[in-house]
């Protein structure tokens, strides 16, 4: 019998099992649709039925090993006949060979099989979660969304490919057994039917002991590590020295390790306990079939090889019943599995695509960005999109999320970061958005993307809604260069090649140039081919920067969101960033959130942001004249050391 591992399986490997409480939990929340699941299978009916029929036939022949045998001690030795021996022998082997031959072919078949509907399951979920808009994986744990790419389909293929196939070949096992131990002796088969079932009882029992023991004592592990993690990593060294933590934490990992101690003793024990009853079994078992042959009047006059025959049959049987008592456990565990893709599998994206979208050119787009009534709310546990409060947007378009009855907000479900915002960014300019932490500068910037929709009003382009463009084109209309930056681990070259997969060596140097970190990249061992590391560990902050902003310049869009570029570098990075995002700028519809003032002094107008509300606007001379809220904000930055804009 195969097992399944893991934290779904409920047990190690050769163990009993228990079903786990998180996976009734969840097919509570999401039961998992049998159809659905079966649907899946439909395409590959005719490998199942082979993968059976292999099984099946598999599970008869090896039954041939027993009565080979029997005719050996019986018939060939007893009478030296050698070509008879021979025979039986030869059988034997072939019966080895056959069984193993069918069971390689019964795992390719299975295997190639699960391994396509996996590779369906992995590709379709991995699209669907493309199409999760960003307010999904903020409010989304970091680990949960690889997990059930990776963890729950490899679960399930193991399901597929090893436990289903394992259920039905001890299934046909124990029945095949059973029809050849009555074959053989009618009387040591009833007496099969008192041993066996106490005998499984005892061995589950003691194993679902050890299984208990195993559980908690992993846990202690999992807490012991972590008390190394935080209490022996560099920040952890320094918050127990500062704030006087040691002998406490030194006194919380003994009381682990004592409780580890104990564990460890009675896992041992346990472990033992079940070794020593699986050997007493193995050994009962037998005896008591010896025994009970001698004694005519219960099981008849027996042969020597039936008797022997017999004896390995019984063996035979013990495991497979073992394995069949934890179907319960395995299908509860597939359910669940399946039920956590499924769950993802059928999540609503936030953000939807256009139905009919706007067929544009974007040569013919000239980038002029407005905003008209623009609202924008987040939800108690991350951003909702596409409605406005009274259920829709106020273009008419339908809220994704309504918050209460009829659409409307419920009491304290929703913070509002904009309210109203009416704003247009002519083609070609620089607009640049200032204002206080959590003033909603980065949120308004995020609606061009469409990496939120607005919860209320319209976000245009050419007068056009970006809710109206398709994904693909508003992608190329729409660069981004963010605080933080992104680079894959794979080679400058790769990175570039993600904004324009046809650009050639040229351009990939003419936008590096650009980007005034050519000399840089022509420096390295291999150039264009080196590699940037994990999240572009081999660059500092300001060169990945600027290799971003390559990256956006080789897009070459029509409308640029600049959101904080530059706020986490020093002031020599700065200015070489700030010179390469000039560049990037030039010519282009530029929507420039900003932390630093120093950074908008050019910009054609500047924005200023106050509670989710546009406080005031004008050319930064004009706004350092009124003395309003720009004129403050500016000095309180000077005060914290930053340059001010200069009209």
């Amino acid at each position: 019998m195969t097992h399944m591992d893991g934290p779904h399986g409920g047990r190690g490997p050769g163990g009993a099992a228990r079903i786990n409480p998180a996976d009734r939990s969840q097919l509570a929340e999401h039961p998992a649709d049998l159809r659905r699941i079966a649907a899946l299978f439909a395409p590959h009916k005719g490998a199942i039925a082979v993968v059976v029929l292999l099984i099946a036939v598999s599970s008869v022949v090896s039954l041939a090993q027993p009565f080979l045998v029997r005719a050996a001690i019986d018939e060939a030795l007893p009478q030296h006949n050698v070509p008879l021996l021979a025979a039986l022998a030869g059988g034997m082997v072939a019966v080895a060979v056959a069984t193993a031959v069918i069971g390689v072919l019964q795992t390719w078949i299975a295997t190639a099989m699960g391994q396509r509907v996996m590779h369906t399951l992995r590709t379709g979920l991995f699209t669907h979660l493309q199409r999760q808009s960003l307010a999904f994986f903020t409010r989304t744990r970091g680990g949960e969304v690889q997990s059930r790419l990776t963890n729950d389909i490899n679960g399930m293929q193991s399901v597929v490919t090893t436990t289903a196939t394992a259920i039905a070949a001890n299934l046909t096992t124990v029945v095949a057994t059973a029809v050849a131990m009555v074959a053989l002796s009618p009387g040591l088969s009833i007496l099969s039917l008192v041993v066996v079932p106490p005998a499984v009882w005892l061995s589950r029992r003691v194993a679902l002991l050890r299984r208990d023991i195993t559980a908690v004592k992993q846990r202690e592990l999992a807490t012991l590590h972590t008390q190394v993690e935080e209490g022996l990593s560099v920040s952890g060294v320094r918050l127990a020295k500062t704030l006087g933590t040691g002998p406490g934490d030194a006194a919380r990992f003994a009381a682990t390790s004592e409780k580890l101690t104990g564990l460890e003793l009675r896992s041992q024990l346990a472990g033992r306990w079940r070794m020593a009853t699986m050997q007493v079994v193995f050994a009962a078992i037998p005896a008591l079939v010896y025994l009970s042959a001698g004694f005519p009047a219960l099981t008849g006059t027996l042969s020597i090889g039936t008797l022997v025959a017999f004896t390995a049959l019984q063996g035979t049987i013990f495991r497979p019943i073992m394995g069949l008592l934890n179907v319960g456990v395995q299908w509860v565990t597939a359910l669940a599995l399946f039920s956590r893709i499924f769950e993802y599998q059928d999540l609503v994206p936030d953000i939807v695509p256009p139905a009919r979208p706007v067929a544009v050119e974007k040569s013919a787009v000239r980038g002029e960005l407005s905003f008209t009534a623009v609202r924008f709310a987040y939800d108690a546990d991350g951003p909702a999109e596409g409605g406005s409060a009274d259920g829709g947007g106020t273009d008419g378009r339908p809220a994704v999320r309504p918050e209460g009855p009829g659409g409307g907000l419920r009491a304290g479900a929703r913070r509002e970061v904009l309210r109203g915002i009416d704003l247009t960014v002519p083609a070609g300019t620089t607009t640049a958005i200032v204002g206080a932490t959590g003033s909603g500068k980065s949120t308004l910037g995020s609606l061009v993307p469409r990496l939120f929709d607005a919860t209320g009003g319209r976000v245009a382009i050419d007068g056009i809604d970006v809710r109206d463009y398709a994904p693909e084109d508003l992608a190329r209309i729409v660069g981004v260069v963010s605080q933080e930056t992104y680079l894959v681990h794979a080679s400058v070259r790769e990175n570039l090649l993600l904004a324009n997969p046809q650009a050639s060596t040229g351009q990939l140097w003419e936008v590096l140039a650009a980007a005034r970190i050519a000399d840089l990249v022509a420096a390295l061992p291999k150039g264009l081919d080196t590699m940037v590391g994990a999240r572009g560990h081999r660059f500092s902050g300001g060169e990945q920067q600027r290799i971003a902003i390559a990256r956006t310049m080789l897009r070459n869009p029509k409308v640029l969101v600049l959101d904080e570029a530059t706020s986490s570098l020093d002031n020599t990075t700065e200015a070489e960033v700030q010179a390469a995002l000039d560049r990037l700028s030039a010519g282009r519809t530029t929507l420039m959130i900003a932390h630093r003032l120093s950074t908008v002094a050019n910009a054609d107008q500047v924005v200023v942001l106050d509670a989710g509300r546009i406080a005031e606007r004008g050319t930064p001379a004009e706004l350092l004249a009124a003395g309003g809220s720009y004129a403050r904000l500016a000095a309180a930055r000077s005060a914290e050391g930053q340059p001010a804009a200069r009209g």
